[in-house]
């Protein structure tokens, strides 16, 4: 949750908000990517919270392969090294503790270190998934499937999760 409070804010709250304050609120939905919030605040008012997060997800969509990728590789690797090294954004953390990740035994914590690699190698950006909406068996099953996929195919399912987690922390900030 944002310095600005510690409460959920309402989207008139938000629509209200000066644009430092708005890329301060929700810089964070996407990982490492403030640039997103920046674009969405001049687009304001938003309705409700599904018409913020069409509007975040259209920026994503309109603003180019180039920066789609950019914003795929903002991710940090499942129970990687930002992981073991305790560097990984509150958000994070909390999506992949979510996900048992961080209570893995180390067997499983290498399994997926071996298929992050895998993964990675076949297509240049890290494995995402949804960790709040996934465990530790799920998410290895997926990285087992999906390193099977095209590029093209992965980067849009890659995408697609994180519009997923963009979803569920905007929800954690922001309420109709």
């Amino acid at each position: 949750m944002s310095a600005i409070t510690s409460r959920k804010c309402g989207i008139r709250d938000v629509n209200a908000l000066s644009r430092p304050a708005f890329v301060e609120l929700l810089g964070g939905i996407f990982e490492h990517s403030p640039w997103i919030a920046e674009t969405a605040a001049g687009r304001r008012p938003f309705a409700s919270v599904e018409d913020l997060h069409a509007a975040v997800t259209d920026l994503v969509v309109a603003a180019g392969r180039e920066k789609q990728l950019a914003l795929i590789n903002a991710h940090p690797d499942l129970a990687g090294r930002l992981a073991r090294q305790g560097l990984l954004t509150a958000e994070s953390a909390r999506e992949q503790e979510a996900a048992g990740l961080a209570r893995s035994d180390r067997a499983t914590l290498e399994k997926i270190g071996t298929l992050n690699s895998e993964y990675r190698a076949r297509f240049g950006f890290p494995f995402i998934i949804c960790a709040r909406l996934n465990n530790v068996e799920t998410i290895r099953s997926a990285m087992e499937a999906r390193v099977k996929n095209s590029p093209e195919k992965e980067a849009e399912t890659a995408l697609g999760e994180i519009f997923q987690i963009a979803r569920l922390r905007l929800a954690d900030i922001v309420e109709d």
